[in-house]
């Protein structure tokens, strides 16, 4: 499947998986066929462990997710593949392609944590069969009070009934590795940022960007020090009120600032801003 690239020059041009155009419906066919049969039988599977309270167990509670992800993973890359093998046009648009691209690495990622955590299922019930009972469950006490204002991994925690030693230490290293591996390189390429600026001849020039870059650091601080406070620690002995509060500055601070300082602020931002306003008031009578 090949075609011309018709479009601006901001499009890609998918190629396809054979350069031959009479192949197209024929390939159009049997793709469908599987498409629909993908779709179909796991929205099936969805629909019957959700709605058979007898299924409500781990391996079928894995069973149900791998079926949702698959439908959306396919999602992802099928109807576009169907679509040009219909179309003379076989053109994407830049957003379009990192979109798809997104979103097949992120479902892609998932489905691989997913079959791992659904083969320790199978060797926890096959290996240790006295075990599995006890640590493939809900694990979650009487209480369904999260004493938080969203679902978050720490008063999640706080409601099990087992020992939640090794979910903390899992968790202490995985915030570990991310947060403090992103900020060390975000610090990097501000110090980098500091050195250049320093090496302006304009005083201006200088003082700009130094506002403009202080503005950026101080959230990406904010950002990454309150979450660093609640998640890189195998556990707290701080008050659930002063989690909360703290959840507040990467839950809700932090995301009303970013508009402010990275968008609202900058130049060309505001030079559309007032050709807006201009055109708001040629229209008022």
């Amino acid at each position: 499947m090949q075609f011309t690239n018709q479009s601006g020059g901001n499009d890609f041009s998918i190629l396809g998986l054979l350069n031959s155009a009479e192949a197209n419906i024929p390939l159009f066919v049997v793709f469908l066929l599987i498409f629909l049969v993908t779709i179909i039988g796991n929205v099936i599977i969805l629909t019957v462990v959700t709605m058979d309270q007898s299924l409500q167990i781990p391996m079928y509670f894995f069973l149900s997710n791998l079926s949702f992800l698959e439908i959306w993973y396919t999602m992802t890359i099928v109807p576009k593949l169907l679509a040009n093998l219909l179309m003379k046009s076989n053109n994407i648009s830049f957003s379009g392609c990192m979109t798809q691209l997104f979103f097949f690495v992120a479902f892609g990622a998932t489905e691989c944590y997913l079959l791992l955590v659904m083969a320790y299922d199978r060797y926890m019930a096959i290996c240790k069969p006295l075990y599995y009972s006890s640590l493939m469950n809900t694990n979650f006490c009487e209480s369904r009070q999260v004493n938080h204002f969203f679902c978050d991994i720490p008063p999640l925690l706080e409601l099990s009934c087992g020992d939640i030693y090794l979910a903390e230490i899992s968790i202490f290293i995985l915030s570990l590795t991310v947060l403090f591996s992103c900020l060390l390189l975000t610090l990097v390429s501000y110090f980098y940022i500091v050195i250049s600026i320093l090496r302006m001849k304009s005083n201006s020039s200088r003082s700009r960007t130094f506002s403009t870059c202080g503005s950026h650091l101080t959230v990406v601080l904010i950002y990454y020090g309150t979450m660093i406070f609640m998640y890189v620690r195998p556990h707290s002995s701080y008050s659930s009120d002063m989690k909360k509060f703290i959840s507040v500055f990467y839950t809700v601070v932090t995301p009303g600032l970013n508009p402010i300082i990275y968008s609202l602020r900058n130049k060309e931002v505001k030079i559309f801003q007032l050709t807006l306003k201009d055109l708001n008031n040629s229209e008022t009578p």
